[in-house]
């Protein structure tokens, strides 16, 4: 059944926004050819989103071409705001941009638990205010059309919202409502930050060639973000990916209902990593898993490089030919590369258990550990994943790191207001 007149313009004006949203300003014949439409149509569809105030002519495709097939024409980018954030335990951040994408103001604050829920509170609402205020959103929060948020934790699949859950501060429910009140004519919602992280992979990382693959969160917690086939899996209580509770091997115990100490983030939560580290002399009190991964990185090498020759840079070799360090007090090479591979041997625990059940072929390792192990962890992990599995799994390490929450949370607020604002009916 062909679709009504009304219906295919409707189409038609979502092929031509969706492609001016991808590629930037194009002219009309551009979009003729782009879309396969008549000249007639393309021209009737350009003037009606000129109308309802969509698109506008941002300039002219050459200086050698006049009239109206030369007219560059774009999303009018400026017409809302908006805002993501992306709320840890101890922090909030903010950005704010266009339609489009591009941001127009960023800030972060810290978050005092011991100041109580209410401040924590308001000093994340008055972040945003802050933001969009730089942004140029009007003081009643007019052009601020959508907040996306990132948070650790469940998010209930019926009713969208954060759950409330053992070990996580209690503020994070409350902020929600908080903004929603400031800023009344925005759509506010929330989303689990490490599925945040994945979406943002997908779109603007590492995983940009994956319909199908797991995003592995490796920061202060542990987190997995299932995509198959495209779509993002939450599971039936929105619990899908809660892989610190898995119980593994190599624990002290089991976990429990309210407490994963137990389980899998017992091996790779950031004070385990940093617990790793001190066992092989790595790092300082004062070091973050990420900063002690990437530093064991920069000093180990890539585990595929062969030692240096005698006397090459600041390396010697001793009497069997590995590599070692002159300097008697840092740690050596060995005790660096033997560092990450027991770590990747942890992160591969996990690992392997999620390909045994979901076979998904790409497994990411994100958060910040994962970008900082870089291809020197990720290589590492792999090359244990495939002599416990005989399931052809590629590891990779994500490019985004902590900034993939923010990253997501703004892509999931542009695709909401864009499918809003572009949904008006076509007259």
């Amino acid at each position: 059944m062909p679709a009504s007149p009304s219906t295919a313009r409707a189409i038609n004006d979502r092929l031509a926004l969706s492609l001016l949203q991808e590629q930037g300003p194009l002219t009309a014949g551009q979009l003729k050819q782009l879309t396969g439409l008549s000249r007639p149509t393309v021209a009737d569809l350009v003037e009606r989103l000129t109308a309802s105030g969509l698109i506008t002519v941002v300039g002219e495709s050459g200086e050698q071409r006049r009239g109206p097939n030369a007219r560059l024409y774009g999303i009018v980018a400026d017409r809302v705001c908006l805002a993501a954030l992306d709320v840890r335990t101890d922090s909030v951040s903010v950005l704010v941009s266009d339609l489009v994408g591009r941001v127009l103001a960023d800030g972060s604050v810290p978050v005092a638990p011991e100041a109580g829920e209410a401040a924590a509170v308001e000093r994340a609402v008055e972040l945003v205010e802050r933001a969009a205020k730089e942004a140029g959103a009007s003081g009643d929060g007019g052009q601020l059309h959508t907040v996306g948020i990132g948070a650790p934790g469940l998010i209930d699949p019926a009713t969208g919202e954060l759950r409330d859950s053992a070990g996580l501060p209690g503020w994070h429910r409350r902020l929600v409502a908080a903004l929603q009140e400031r800023f009344p004519q925005a759509r506010v919602s929330v989303e689990n930050e490490t599925n945040l992280a994945a979406l943002a992979e997908q779109r603007e990382g590492v995983a940009r060639d994956r319909d199908t693959f797991v995003l592995l969160w490796l920061g202060d917690s542990c987190g997995a973000a299932v995509v198959l086939d495209g779509s993002l899996r939450r599971g039936a209580s929105g619990g899908t990916g809660e892989i610190g509770f898995l119980p593994v091997p190599g624990t002290t115990g089991l976990p429990s209902a309210t407490d994963c100490s137990g389980g899998y983030h017992s091996l790779v939560g950031a004070a385990a990593i940093v617990e790793l580290a001190r066992e092989f002399g790595v790092g300082s009190g004062g070091s973050s898993a990420a900063s002690v991964v990437a530093e064991a990185v920069r000093r180990a090498g890539d585990a595929d490089l062969a030692a240096p020759p005698r006397g090459a840079g600041n390396c010697a070799t001793s009497h069997d030919g590995a590599a070692v360090d002159p300097r008697p007090n840092l740690p050596s090479l060995a005790e660096h590369s033997g560092f990450l591979g027991a770590l990747a041997d942890r992160i591969a625990v996990g690992v392997a258990a999620v390909v045994a059940i979901l076979d998904p072929g790409c497994v990411v390792l994100g958060g910040e550990v994962g970008p900082a192990g870089g291809t020197a962890l990720a290589t590492r992990v792999e090359a244990r994943l495939r002599r416990m599995s005989p399931l052809v799994t590629e590891v990779r390490a994500g490019t985004l790191g902590g900034a993939a929450v923010l990253r997501g949370a703004l892509l999931t607020a542009r695709e909401r207001a864009q499918d809003e604002l572009f949904a008006a009916p076509a007259r």
